[in-house]
């Protein structure tokens, strides 16, 4: 119950946290505070969706509500965002000012998970068995990646480091030539997961960053991690890296973008000549480790039944590829096709080459997991054999063939259920894709809600679901059901911004229709030198890579220096360069895709003019997007208007609300997308923005 103390609590740290930071109450600030503690100490399921519009301040609302009712119930506050950019400023800015300005008394940690951390055992590995190949521990690389290897364990020797991906200096890798997709690849051969790690056995286990960035979240009464450590950790059963789900609130920052991780997380796929490839890589393994360890004979039988069994899946693969090859694909773009099951339905005799493509795959992962207990046991002492100090430098190799091995029989298994009548398969989209090297099944939900409502809604103590955009077009029902949220209240809080006053909203007459590409390109050409003279510094938002670079083809040389176009750089470069231009007093113009539409924070003179070059509507030939709508119309909806629409209006929202980030801020958004005035849907999509002076040119 909220207890008359509670509550006096909660106001008492608001009070003193406004009165230190010389901040006014602002009402939809108190209102989320107390909707917050009303749920959490209300009747079970305490769940709650919370739109609070920018300037309110949801950050230390929920942190004030939340923390004084976890620790009078005995629970553990978990914050979860979607942006590294919210974990951040959360860890580093608002828990800290609490701590200090609001009077309560708690403490904080931030949790990654273990692909984040650098696992020594695998860097030693690396470096103690570089030079002798016949050691099959890892898979094929065509880099060296010795160089970067040698800084690393230079640096977390030195104390420089802490073995943390996030602090680790990309910058020196770079000066030594190595490209992005290089390092990722360095990256994941130093990490492990929960089955290649060996915890207290491992001979670094005392050194281990992981363990030891893990053991500072016990006990604490906050912690902030993110979608995907949380989906993961459920996926585990929970309570793995994280605190059980019955003993947790959770807070679900930026929680519009939890239905999509939700899909990604959950989806599964293979690739055929890359499970080939790694199918000899498995019997490679299997049959090394066991003539190194002596043949003992529990390996030699289990290395002997596993060939038959690398036998069974390559003939299995050899029909399942000739089954792929007779589908009808349709070009995405110049190095990709897809051939998309329509509701999920796959063609029964590729159903059935995915079953029997199953049976070899689940005796591999069987003996693969067979092999893994074995190197547990020798790990811990309990085996005779030869070199059994070796044990712990497989097990991680080994780990990770388990996890592959298990994936890929998911993904067959799923195929294999979605022939015929398969009861599951509108659930999920399913689809493959052709490239020149290779051929790739995929399957993900459709239906995110289901998932969350089994893994999270149905566990937790409790929930709150918060960001600046849940509802579409003034309604929570498309957020609601995506994220199985069915039978909650949205709660809707409006910004306090004086948006009419502070904020012009332009669409300019245009010749271009959107969808002509060409004309439409060559058009905002024409304009934008014009727009962007109108201010010295601007955000420009395009929805396609092609477009963004056909406009900058385009542009006068003149401009080059003040561009900052997204991919030259990293986001963080590109973003520090034009604070740099401004704080300078020069021009400078960001040109960004999707990713610069939100969680970027560009107030005041860093952001006086935001320009949408396009409405956001989804990709459409996007395998899911196509799948949600062709599951939507069979069941009687209308796809455009009850899905495309509602998402374009929150994309749209969040791509504005870069513009006004406080209550003195001002500047103005050009939209160069005729359609949000000529069509019926556009007025929709206008509606749905905050109250900006409109400039309505178009026609």
């Amino acid at each position: 119950m909220l207890t008359e103390e509670l509550k006096k609590e909660i106001q008492t740290a608001y009070s003193a946290w406004l009165a230190a930071r010389g901040f006014r109450a602002r009402r939809g600030q108190r209102e989320m505070i107390a909707a917050i503690a009303r749920t959490l100490t209300g009747e079970s399921p305490r769940l709650a969706a919370i739109e609070a519009g920018t300037g309110t301040g949801k950050t230390a609302a929920y942190c004030l509500a939340a923390i004084p009712v976890a620790k009078a119930l005995g629970k553990t506050v978990i914050i979860s965002s979607a942006t590294v950019a919210l974990q951040e400023q959360v860890v580093m800015r608002d828990l800290p000012d609490l701590q200090e300005h609001a009077g309560l008394e708690f403490d904080f940690a931030l949790a990654k998970g273990r692909g984040r951390y650098l696992c020594l055992k695998r860097l030693d590995e690396r470096l103690r068995y570089q030079d002798q190949q016949e050691i099959p521990l890892f898979e094929a690389d065509s880099t060296d990646h010795t160089v970067t290897y040698q800084e690393m364990l230079r640096t977390f020797a030195n104390g420089q480091w802490n073995g943390e991906l996030d602090s680790w200096s990309v910058g020196a890798a770079a000066s030594r030539g190595a490209a992005a997709d290089a390092f990722d690849s360095a990256w994941r051969a130093v990490t492990t997961d929960h089955r290649g790690c060996t915890n207290n056995r491992c001979s670094f286990f005392r050194q281990c960053p992981f363990f030891k960035a893990r053991n500072q979240l016990d006990g604490v009464e906050v912690i902030v991690a993110n979608h995907d450590l949380m989906l993961a950790d459920l996926n585990l059963g929970g309570g793995v890296v994280l605190p059980e789900p019955e003993d947790a609130i959770f807070i679900i920052d930026e929680a519009h973008h939890l239905p999509d991780k939700t899909q990604q997380h959950f989806a599964v796929n293979t690739r055929i000549r890359g499970t080939l490839a790694w199918v000899d890589h498995v019997d490679t393994v299997v049959s090394s480790l066991t003539q190194r360890f002596g043949r003992p004979q529990e390996l030699t039988d289990i290395a002997t039944k596993l060939g038959g069994h690398c036998d069974g899946l390559k003939q299995a693969f050899e029909v399942l590829a000739a089954t792929l090859s007779t589908l009808q694909f349709n070009a995405r773009d110049a190095e990709l096709e897809t051939h998309r099951f329509v509701l999920g339905r796959v063609e029964q005799n590729l159903a059935d080459a995915a079953l029997a493509a199953s049976v070899p795959v689940t005796q591999i992962a069987d003996a693969v997991e067979r092999v893994h207990e074995l190197l547990r046991k020798a790990v811990d002492g309990e085996s005779d054999w030869a070199q059994a100090f070796e044990a712990e430098d497989w097990l991680p190799a080994v780990g990770q063939l388990e996890t592959r091995a298990q994936a890929t029989a998911q993904l067959l298994n799923d195929f294999a259920a979605a022939g015929g009548d398969g009861s599951d398969r509108a659930r999920h989209a399913r689809w493959v894709n052709r490239t020149e090297q290779d051929l790739e099944l995929v399957s993900a939900p459709i239906e995110p809600g289901l998932l969350l409502r089994d893994n999270l809604w149905s566990r937790c103590f409790a929930a709150i679901t918060t960001s600046a955009t849940l509802a579409a077009l003034g309604r929570f029902d498309r957020f609601l059901e995506r994220a199985g949220l069915d039978d909650v209240a949205g709660v809707r809080i409006p910004s306090p911004f004086d948006f009419p006053n502070i904020a012009v909203l332009a669409v300019p007459d245009m010749r271009s229709d959107p969808r002509d590409f060409e004309t439409h390109t060559a058009e905002v050409a024409e304009l934008l030198p014009e727009l962007l003279a109108q201010e010295r510094s601007a955000l420009v938002l395009f929805t396609s890579w092609r477009q963004m670079l056909g406009v900058c083809r385009q542009l006068p040389e003149r401009l080059s220096g003040e561009l900052h176009i997204q991919g030259e750089r990293s986001k963080q470069a590109l973003l520090k360069a034009h604070r740099k231009r401004i704080d300078a007093g020069e021009a400078s113009y960001l040109m960004g895709l999707a990713s610069f539409a939100e969680g970027v924070d560009l107030p005041d003179d860093y952001c006086r003019h935001v320009v949408i070059v396009k409405l956001p509507f989804a990709v459409p030939d996007d395998p899911i997007d196509q799948a949600i709508a062709e599951w939507a119309e069979s069941r009687g909806k209308n796809a455009f208007y009850e899905i495309s629409v509602p998402d374009t209006a929150l994309k749209l929202v969040q791509a504005c609300g870069r513009l006004i980030r406080h209550e003195d801020d001002h500047g103005r958004i050009t939209v160069l997308d005729k359609r949000i005035v000529t069509q019926a849907y556009g007025r929709v999509l206008l509606e749905s923005l905050p109250p900006y002076r409109l400039d309505l040119r178009a026609s």
